[in-house]
């Protein structure tokens, strides 16, 4: 945390003039990111997803699959949008053909309520990726929105930094630098820094906002998480319930004995059953190879992130028979870097849905919320548990009958929130 802490004025402290934009009269020229290598400043009549995706002003690729069926979102906000990244040495992001990473969109209402959200994408998206699920209802209530790309993006992150963890270090730091590059380019628009600032997050956005209220408490007011990933350098994580259910599901879909109970020990859901094959073929293996590869790359050798779908029993470098608790002291040290400790330091409201199995509840919601109570930090907590939850809500389009919605659920945590640190109302 130390190390950390010291890097942040070295990301904050190039200051690069960005590329002018004549003024259309909403105040958008001269408006300066503070340690941006580029910026571009544009006024919009509409900040929203209504307006920003007809002008390419968003990219809805990097949104979907995480809202339901029949989605309704605000529109008609009309402010400043800047888009532009900070010196970064990675390349994985393509977005509007910069080909850099640290990419970042800050959006400025012309009405504003004094506030500021700032988010980090799910999964290996971009900056774009909360625009529809958090930024749209934000922006309605007269907050301005700042997002980022966390440093590194696409299937080889684990490419990014040194050492392994490096990529998910950058992460924490890149949120913290825009948040407070995001408060200076507010207070130049508006005369003032903002008075409340909230982190907002789903799945590993989710682990950002509570990484950033354990390692970067001053710069928020407070946070919300939605079915957020965990790291803990003796598990759980994803290294230990992934390789599991890979080793698993293929034999629960042929019917052989004793799988389900293996999956079911895994901590994934009883009843979530119908939900394993699309995670098995879209999802675990995936996620298990990048992450493995970014946190444990000598496990495979030269190659890197693996094999895809490797057969149990494979052996040698397989990610279906990854084992973390054998591997050696120096990959429980990687992760070790990039675990949650449970010592938040301002208030933080958590929902998980019960259905999730990305990130099983009974293997992650729950250890967190329990780390927190050891930590002597469960004043600052409040934990929601959300029946038929999953971990996106694009699932509820193909399992209707199974799994529902958890938007409207996070819309109601970010209300709370706001009453718990702005009239002082906890939630119950």
């Amino acid at each position: 945390m130390l190390r950390a802490t010291m890097l942040v004025p070295v990301l904050l402290t190039a200051l690069a003039v960005p590329a002018a934009a004549a003024d259309s009269g909403c105040g958008e020229k001269g408006l300066r990111v503070p340690g941006a290598a580029r910026s571009t400043a544009v006024c919009l009549p509409d900040l929203t997803t209504a307006g920003t995706a007809p002008g390419g002003h968003t990219d809805p690729a990097d949104w979907e699959g995480l809202e339901g069926p029949g989605t309704v979102n605000p529109s008609g906000v009309p402010g400043i949008q800047i888009d532009g990244y900070f010196p970064d040495s990675s390349k994985t992001n393509s977005t509007h053909g910069w080909n850099h990473d640290s990419q970042f969109v800050i959006r400025l209402p012309r009405r504003w309520n004094g506030g500021l959200v700032v988010s980090g994408p799910p999964g290996v998206r971009e900056q774009y990726a909360n625009d529809r699920i958090i930024g749209d209802h934000v922006l309605a209530k007269g907050y301005a929105f700042a997002a980022t790309d966390k440093g590194n993006t696409g299937p080889t992150i684990y490419e990014d930094g040194r050492r392994p963890g490096d990529g998910i270090q950058e992460w924490h730091l890149r949120m913290a630098q825009m948040t407070w590059a995001a408060k200076r380019v507010a207070a130049q628009r508006y005369g003032r820094a903002p008075r409340h600032t909230y982190v907002a997050g789903l799945s590993v956005g989710g682990y950002l906002v509570r990484g950033q209220l354990e390692r970067f408490p001053w710069l928020y007011t407070g946070g919300v998480d939605w079915n957020a990933v965990l790291f803990t350098s003796k598990g759980p994580s994803l290294l230990t319930t992934l390789p599991p259910a890979l080793r698993a599901y293929p034999r629960y879909a042929a019917g052989k004995p004793g799988a389900h109970e293996e999956m079911l020990a895994a901590g994934y859901p009883a009843g979530s059953e119908p939900l394993w094959g699309y995670h098995h073929k879209n999802l675990w293996d995936f996620l298990q190879r990048i992450l493995r590869e970014e946190l444990d790359p000598s496990y495979d050798g030269a190659r890197e992130a693996g094999t895809p779908f490797c057969a149990e029993g494979t052996g040698a470098g397989c990610d279906t028979d990854y084992d973390y608790g054998s591997r050696p002291r120096k990959v429980h040290a990687a992760v070790r870097r990039v675990s949650l400790t449970g010592r938040i330091h301002r208030p933080l409201i958590s929902i998980h849905g019960t259905m999730d199995v990305l990130t099983p509840i009974s293997e992650n919601g729950d250890v967190y919320a329990e780390m927190v109570r050891k930590a002597g930090r469960e004043r600052l907590h409040s934990y929601h548990r959300v029946p038929g939850g999953t971990h996106t809500d694009g699932l509820s389009a193909a399992f209707p009958a199974l799994v529902r919605p958890m938007r409207s659920d996070f819309l109601t945590a970010f209300d709370r929130l706001e009453d718990w640190t702005q009239r002082g109302v906890r939630p119950e």
